[in-house]
C-alpha cells in the first residue's frame, strides 16, 4: 500500500517544528528516521495532512551527559548512540540492547526518540528507559515539561505526549557504581521485535526487572535481594500479573515461561 497524500515540510530547527505542531496539532506527524512511522503511513493506520521532517534540525541532533543523565536529542540516530565512545561506561544497558534493534541499516536511520515516541510494547528502547527510571522531555510552543518514563507510556502505541508537543529529548540515568545491568530477549530472528525482552538491574540491596513484549507497555518490578526460592515465587507472580495473551508469535503460556526462566537466569548471572 501507499500512504495517503500529505504535505511535507523539512525544518532546520526544533523551534520551527514546535511552531508547526502548534499550528497543525493532530493533523501533523513528526518524521525523524521514519523507521516506525513509514510502515504505519503505508498501511494507512495514520493519515496526517502534514509531515514535519526534523532530520536536519541541528539543535535536535545532540547527545551528551548532563546532570548524571545521558540526554539524547530528537534527531539522534540509534547508530550514533551505539557508536558513542563511552556508551559502555555511561549507560551499559543501552550498549547491550542497541545491537538487537532491527539491523545495522535501520539503526543508521531510526532515532532513539522516535522509538520511544512510537511506544511499541515490544521495542527495546522504551523498555530500557522504563527500567532505568529515565525521562522524556516534551516541548510545545507554550511550555517544556519532563515526564517520567513510567508515566509517559500509557499503552500500545499510546503515550502522554500531546498533539502539539515534540519529544525533544530522552534522558537515560548514568550507570551507578556497584550496580550491574543485563539485557536479553527472544525473537523469531535477530532484529525482529521481541517475543519477550527482559532487562535486569541488580544493586547491593535490590533486584529490578523490566519486561517488554508481554503487556501493552514496558512493565517494571523491584524487589529486595531475594533467595532463589523467593525469587522464583516473585517471578511467577510477575509473569501472571502481566496478563499475557496468545498471538501469532507465541502463546501466553510460553511468554510466562520466558519471564520466569530468563528472568531468573538474567538476575542470577548479574549476582555471580
Amino acid at each position: 500500500m501507499k500512504p495517503s497524500p500529505f504535505n511535507y515540510i523539512r525544518v532546520d530547527s526544533a523551534d520551527e517544528a514546535v511552531a508547526l505542531l502548534s499550528e497543525y496539532g493532530d493533523d501533523a506527524r513528526i518524521l525523524a528516521g521514519g523507521q516506525s512511522l513509514m510502515p504505519i503511513l503505508n498501511m494507512r493506520l495514520a493519515q496526517p495532512d502534514v509531515l514535519i521532517d526534523i532530520s536536519r534540525a541541528a539543535d535536535a541532533a545532540g547527545a551528551g551527559v548532563d546532570d548524571e543523565q545521558l540526554s539524547i536529542g530528537a534527531a539522534v540516530t540509534q547508530a550514533t548512540v551505539e557508536q558513542r565512545a563511552r556508551i559502555q561506561q555511561e549507560v551499559p544497558l543501552l550498549a547491550q540492547a542497541l545491537p538487537h534493534l532491527g539491523h545495522f541499516q535501520t539503526r543508521n536511520r531510526g532515532t532513539v526518540c522516535g522509538s520511544v515516541a512510537h511506544a511499541d510494547p515490544s521495542a527495546e528502547l522504551p523498555l530500557c528507559l522504563a527500567a532505568l527510571g529515565g525521562e522524556v522531555v516534551l516541548r510545545s510552543s507554550a511550555r517544556r515539561r519532563t515526564v517520567a518514563a513510567d508515566d509517559f507510556f500509557r499503552g500500545t502505541l499510546t503515550t502522554a505526549r500531546e498533539p502539539t508537543e515534540l519529544v525533544e529529548a530522552v534522558k537515560f540515568p548514568l550507570a551507578r557504581p556497584g550496580t550491574r545491568y543485563g539485557f536479553t530477549e527472544v525473537a523469531m530472528r535477530h532484529g525482529d521485535f521481541a517475543i519477550v525482552a527482559l532487562v535486569a538491574v541488580v544493586s547491593a540491596s535490590e533486584f529490578r526487572l523490566g519486561v517488554g513484549g508481554v503487556a501493552d507497555r514496558p512493565r517494571t518490578q523491584s524487589w529486595p535481594r531475594l533467595s532463589r526460592e523467593d525469587l522464583d515465587d516473585a517471578l511467577n507472580r510477575l509473569a501472571w500479573d502481566l496478563e499475557a495473551r496468545d498471538d501469532q508469535h507465541a502463546t501466553a503460556k510460553y511468554r510466562r515461561h520466558l519471564v520466569r526462566t530468563l528472568g531468573r537466569r538474567l538476575i542470577e548471572g548479574l549476582c555471580s
